[in-house]
């Protein structure tokens, strides 16, 4: 075990934003949680995703299917990194894409935009 991963853990499963935009082609389609704020849900995100900001994933870990794959995104890649962290080891099935909504949108993907449902 390298110094990093004594000091931080090992790394979170990762994809890259074209790989989950392959995924979500695919039946069933992962769950993706948007760990952002409200504020920037709204200025984008993918479509048919779920917000629930980092600060509250404890309070609504509960909803969350332990038999669906889940992939977390934020505006970076930071924030979803450490909820990834979180659920795997809380025995959720999450990966973290990497690069976050910067690396979507730079990709050319589709966005939504509009308040949260």
């Amino acid at each position: 075990m390298d110094m990093f991963s004594r000091m931080f853990g090992p790394p979170v499963p990762a994809l890259n934003a074209q790989e989950l935009s392959e995924k979500l082609k695919i039946v069933p389609s992962p769950l993706v949680v948007d760990v952002r704020e409200p504020e920037e849900y709204q200025e984008g995100h993918i479509a048919g995703s779920k917000l629930i900001p980092l600060g509250e994933l404890d309070l609504h870990i509960n909803e969350l299917p332990k038999d669906k794959e889940i992939v977390c995104v934020c505006a970076s890649g930071s924030r979803s990194s450490a909820a990834t962290k979180h659920l795997v080891n809380a025995g959720y099935k999450a990966i973290n894409m990497n690069g976050g909504m910067y690396t979507w949108q730079r990709a050319g993907l589709p966005v939504k935009k509009g308040k949260v449902a």
